[in-house]
């Protein structure tokens, strides 16, 4: 990555050169688990890199949905980053609390679903940018209005019917990013669901070992063909990423970009959805 033009993700070094460039906006898009009481927007309102707007992937998401997060329409997203001075012209660097992967590498996902490909996930997020030394500040950030013109790419967004017919067909992986004890059945699912195990024929290749570090930095290129490789992925066939409930698939997804795939689909229902559903299989 060139020092002046950023990737699918920039370093500490990179954002803090950047931090006041006129075209670079920074986005805090921490997000918890459910049954974590914490608050994340109170959170970054209490601490964030300086300027960050904090972007809630609970409340961008499609109001009418019972599943949590889901996408929202391109008018709803358009209308919602407008007021965080998110849109045309700018470059969108996307941080939080644990290093990317809840949920940095989501609206990473987002961005790029509605045509927005200047963004980036900072890697390592908060905990290495504090470990640093870098400022932080509490001022609540005054984002100017900026316009977002949305031009949807379809391919990278999967839905249930899709991920069944790939399953069916061969036509593409299905790479489930949960723990291998959620993916065989092992232990309850954080979101509510009537099955638990995973989709017949799906890969299993937990988010968590493409990390490393105590920033839990993504790992190198290398690592990660090695890794995804090892957990039976052709690295030269389609795949859309599955998980919980469509955000740490979004790390596969930043993973796989990083190697030069940034093609790979994102289930966004994931076992949220399918886990409920008694017309889809289900195996432990």
């Amino acid at each position: 990555m060139s020092p002046s033009q950023p990737g699918v993700l920039v370093t500490t070094d990179w954002l803090a050169d950047h931090l006041s460039a006129p075209d670079v906006r920074v986005v805090d898009a921490r997000h918890y688990m459910p049954g974590d009481p914490a608050d994340p927007a109170a959170d970054s309102a209490r601490e964030h890199i300086p300027g960050a707007v904090f972007f809630d992937i609970d409340a961008i998401a499609d109001p009418r949905a019972a599943l949590p997060h889901t996408m929202p329409s391109e008018t709803l997203f358009s209308a919602r980053v407008r007021d965080l001075g998110l849109g045309d012209g700018c470059h969108v660097v996307v941080y939080d609390h644990v290093g990317g992967a809840c949920a940095a590498a989501r609206v990473w996902w987002m961005f790029r679903v509605f045509g927005h490909a200047e963004v980036s996930v900072l890697d390592g997020g908060l905990p290495k940018w504090r470990a640093e030394g870098r400022p932080l500040d509490d001022r609540p950030p005054h984002p100017s209005r900026r316009h977002f013109t949305p031009r949807v790419q379809a391919h990278l967004l999967a839905d249930a019917e899709a991920v069944a017919r790939h399953l069916r067909d061969g036509t593409a992986q299905v790479v489930d990013a949960r723990a291998a004890e959620r993916f065989r059945g092992e232990v309850p699912e954080p979101h509510p669901v009537a099955h638990v195990g995973h989709m017949p024929g799906a890969l299993n290749a937990p988010y968590a070992d493409l990390r490393v570090g105590p920033h839990n930095e993504l790992a190198s290129a290398d690592d990660i063909r090695a890794r995804l490789t090892e957990a039976g992925v052709d690295l030269t066939r389609p795949v859309v990423a599955s998980c919980g409930s469509g955000v740490t698939a979004c790390y596969t997804a930043l993973a796989l970009a990083r190697i030069g795939r940034p093609d790979v689909g994102v289930y966004d229902g994931s076992w949220a959805e399918w886990g409920n559903r008694d017309d889809l299989p289900v195996t432990l």
